[in-house]
């Protein structure tokens, strides 16, 4: 069980314009400013829950997930996580979180990744016995055992990251604090990653929380979603209740043989070139049937699809309506 009550935390940061004459000045006064990177936020999440947290860059998302992972203390606020506070019991903390950062690498970059393995199990303190056991399914699911030999700093992207999301496993934590875990993989390397963390939430139970820019991460791994903006908690509802709050719009996107369709009330020519056009249906307004048939009326249509808002445009429209 994680629950945050109130967590807030300001970063002071120095600042100084550019040139030299600037820079030597700064070195006998320095001008500060002061960030809030989160502001009284609260949420709690249940044993094997999956949650995407996302927001913009800066709303506070890895501030929270250094918070949680014991990695920072907060200015003020209450994080308990299975009866512990992360930053006054690290020790015991981290036997029971996996912590990926997309950004940052728990591998050892000259050596094996087998060797970072070996290594992590004697911090750990892990057993033998569960460790290869770890590290065989891992290896399988992950599909690394022509990489293991390899150091790090030879590997690719999407190799680096299979291993490091292994890295995180390979003691069994309850909880899974992945942070931008596919940022830069190519589209094979994503869905073998979706894949194992779903493998991973159905048969152990793990709790999973995911900082992610990409919606399809979202879409694949999660119901609920947790919107942070200006350090502060805007949005705490399920993928489902995200997208009815879409469904008054509808794409159409249409091939014809004609001069053209015209607009009416509840139908907008997003773009149109010969033959082929992209239209919006206010279906508070027309139904998407009347639109069709409208359409059918004026042009012969040979080809038409139906699509709703995609995850990114759902968002986009929250960034909007909260302004962030």
């Amino acid at each position: 069980m994680i629950e945050l009550k109130g967590i807030c935390k300001t970063f002071k940061t120095a600042k100084r314009n550019a040139g030299f004459k600037e820079a030597a000045k700064a070195l006998f006064k320095k001008e500060y400013s002061c960030i809030k990177a989160l502001d009284h936020v609260s949420f709690s999440v249940s044993d094997g829950e999956m949650v995407g947290y996302i927001g913009p860059n800066g709303a506070g998302k890895s501030s929270t997930i250094k918070i949680m992972s014991g990695i920072l203390v907060p200015d003020a606020g209450e994080c308990v996580i299975n009866g512990r506070i992360p930053w006054k019991d690290r020790i015991n903390h981290v036997k029971e979180i996996g912590v990926v950062f997309g950004q940052r690498s728990q591998l050892w970059w000259d050596v094996p990744v087998v060797d970072s393995f070996e290594l992590l199990k004697d911090i750990y303190k892990v057993s033998d016995q569960e460790f290869h056991k770890n590290k065989d399914v891992l290896t399988e699911l992950l599909d690394l055992g022509e990489i293991l030999r390899t150091p790090a700093r030879l590997l690719s992207l999407g190799q680096r990251m299979r291993c490091e999301i292994a890295a995180s496993l390979l003691h069994s934590p309850k909880i899974l604090f992945l942070d931008e875990p596919t940022i830069g993989l190519d589209a094979v390397s994503k869905v073998a990653i979706r894949g194992f963390i779903k493998e991973m939430n159905k048969e152990k139970g793990t709790t999973v929380i995911l900082t992610t820019h990409d919606m399809q991460d979202i879409e694949a791994l999660t119901e609920r979603i947790l919107l942070i903006g200006k350090g502060r908690i805007l949005l705490d509802g399920s993928l489902s209740e995200l997208k009815k709050r879409n469904e008054t719009y509808k794409k159409l996107t249409v091939d014809y043989a004609g001069k053209g369709v015209e607009p009416i009330p509840g139908l907008t020519i997003v773009n149109s070139v010969e033959g082929h056009a992209q239209m919006t249906v206010d279906t508070r307004i027309l139904s998407v049937s009347s639109a069709i048939s409208h359409i059918s009326g004026q042009v012969d249509v040979t080809d038409l699809s139906v699509s709703g808002a995609t995850a990114e445009e759902m968002v986009v429209a929250l960034y909007k309506e909260f302004s962030i």
